[in-house]
């Protein structure tokens, strides 16, 4: 998808604040570790934001009342109706509009006095210094490994620091990455995880409010670097547990061997970030795992017809409460433990919420020896749109 970059909003950061600005700030101003010398700093800041979802959500509002004076927004997505469980940037009217469109919309109506700038592309190896080039804050508000490291490279490549932050499910973490004689995300994690083995939110969940206090953490550490003020967390990594309602932290260090940041780096260019993470990109959505498949309204088809099929559903047990198709519930984990209660002469048609558990499942069938093994395509989600639109999406 190419870059589109929709009209800038607001005046253009300055010298000074307007009688109407000091007001909007006067919290700010009355605090002598912001002053009007902090806020021009913020006024004068250019941030990245790269996604505008979840963590995104927070950071764009706040930084956006802060008064940082230009907002740069990174994201190809749509809103959908499962973003609204968190992403509190946008309202059930935004469904199906263009995130970075919908977000600008919501922060220029915010503070109208700041410069916001929208892309709604994908961030590639192709566009990423372009698009970076021109900011002082890169704040990576993503969700898969391969972008993150795409954000961590080219912040190396281009000396920006890189306000990181990640969830899952309750848990969260944060830090500050890219900064001189600091860490970087390689130095953290030298090599992806293996493909499948992490599950995505949409996969696994996350609560609704997690992603607002990790955004909150990132705006503040992104404020912090803009003033100067206070200590950031350069070399440390902030663990946030919701359930245990705790913080804890890790120590991290450079990596002089690191391939990016390191003494004698070996990445001097971006790559292929799909590439380097064994996943394919984004472009190509759908499992990852190549097994044979059977569309919704063919597996209708021979339902209706009384053929003897075993419908293995390997969701786990809370996703089957929201919506099933009636079949034998065996979750993906405990498939290799009970491969045995399946009877391999039966034709067996293997679903999950998307097709991506379910194709894991049907090819760790075939390679135990079961030959009659088909993976639902577009799992669950698919049958609703396709065969049966009273089972609900999620």
């Amino acid at each position: 998808m190419a870059t589109t970059t929709q009209p800038q909003t607001g005046a253009k950061p300055g010298a000074s604040l307007s009688n109407e600005e000091i007001l909007r700030y006067s919290r700010h101003l009355i605090m002598p570790e912001v002053g009007m010398e902090g806020q021009l700093k913020l006024k004068n800041a250019k941030v990245l934001l790269i996604g505008t979802g979840g963590l995104g959500a927070p950071l764009g509002l706040y930084l956006a009342a802060a008064g940082v004076g230009k907002l740069g927004l990174v994201d190809f997505d749509v809103v959908d109706f499962t973003n609204l469980q968190r992403q509190v940037t946008f309202g059930t009217s935004d469904v199906g509009k263009p995130k970075s469109e919908a977000a600008r919309a919501r922060l220029a109506n915010l503070n109208p006095d700041i410069e916001i700038q929208s892309f709604e592309t994908q961030l590639t190896s192709a566009n990423a210094l372009e698009l970076l080039k021109d900011f002082d804050v890169i704040v990576d508000g993503t969700d898969n490994f391969p972008t993150r490291y795409l954000v961590n490279d080219a912040c190396i490549l281009l000396g920006k620091p890189n306000v990181y932050g990640s969830i899952f499910r309750f848990e969260g973490q944060a830090t500050v990455f890219g900064m001189p004689d600091g860490p970087c995300y390689r130095c953290l994690y030298p090599e992806p995880p293996p493909p499948g083995l992490v599950p995505s939110c949409a996969e696994g969940g996350v609560l609704g409010v997690l992603p607002g206090i990790v955004g909150s953490i990132q705006a503040m550490e992104t404020i912090k670097l803009i003033l100067g003020r206070g200590e950031n967390l350069v070399g440390r990594l902030l663990l946030f547990d919701a359930l245990g309602m705790k913080f804890r932290e890790l120590k991290l260090r450079k990596n002089p061997n690191c391939p990016v940041c390191g003494t004698h780096p070996t990445i001097t260019k971006l790559i292929d970030y799909y590439e380097f993470c064994g996943v394919r990109g984004e472009e190509a959505p759908g499992p990852s795992v190549q097994v044979p498949e059977i569309t919704p309204r063919e597996l209708k088809a021979r339902l209706d017809r009384g053929d003897d099929l075993y419908i293995l559903d390997v969701r786990e047990p809370h996703e089957y409460q929201i919506c099933n198709l009636k079949g034998h519930l065996l979750p993906l984990g405990e498939l290799t433990r009970r491969v045995h209660e399946l009877d391999s002469s039966r034709e067996i048609v293997a679903h999950c919420r998307s097709g991506k558990r379910s194709a894991e499942a049907v090819d760790f069938l075939r390679k135990a020896g079961f030959r009659k093994v088909l993976n639902l395509k577009g799992g669950i989600l698919a049958w609703s749109d396709e065969v049966d639109p009273s089972v609900p999406k999620y």
